[in-house]
């Protein structure tokens, strides 16, 4: 019996925690079309553009942005400190695993994909000859970590 009356009050404790990081899912939201704004996002190549949905990948817990590719675009390999589920949601997008962006390999993921990818796994991400639109959800802290250094936007300034 005590067992169990530690564990309710552990139990119950999380949940508040939680409640209190992720207090943004207790409130309801609705986005249309025209209120999401995409802007130029620095840890992507010239041209590529995100907007925050719900949350704040910069913090701890549940996130989702979206992130918009012209034709022709290529995010170079890197990888994220946590899972990640990438949903196409217009457009085509190649996915390609591993340190080194070779486009003719991977797969082709037309609008309705999903990918899901594990923390630290290292991939590159292509659009073809459209604009292409990503839903990605996943648990903050979020980072994009290019494998080779040089290839960071964010470091060239």
């Amino acid at each position: 019996m005590r067992k169990a009356i530690i564990a309710a009050a552990m139990l119950s404790m999380a949940t508040c925690a939680f409640a209190k990081d992720d207090a943004y899912l207790q409130e309801m939201k609705e986005l249309t079309p025209e209120d999401i704004v995409y802007k130029d996002d620095p840890a992507f190549p010239k041209g590529g553009q995100t907007v925050v949905i719900l949350g704040d990948p910069s913090k701890p817990g549940l996130f989702i942005i979206r992130a918009k590719f012209p034709p022709n675009f290529i995010v170079p390999p890197h990888t994220h400190p946590a899972f990640e589920s990438v949903t196409v949601l217009s457009g085509t997008m190649g996915s390609g695993m591993g340190e080194k962006a070779d486009t003719s390999k991977g797969k082709i993921l037309k609008a309705g994909s999903m990918l899901a990818l594990p923390a630290n796994h290292a991939h590159y991400v292509w659009s073809l000859d459209e604009e292409t639109i990503v839903q990605v959800t996943g648990n903050g802290p979020f980072d994009l970590k290019y494998i080779n250094p040089e290839d960071d936007p964010r470091n060239k300034k």
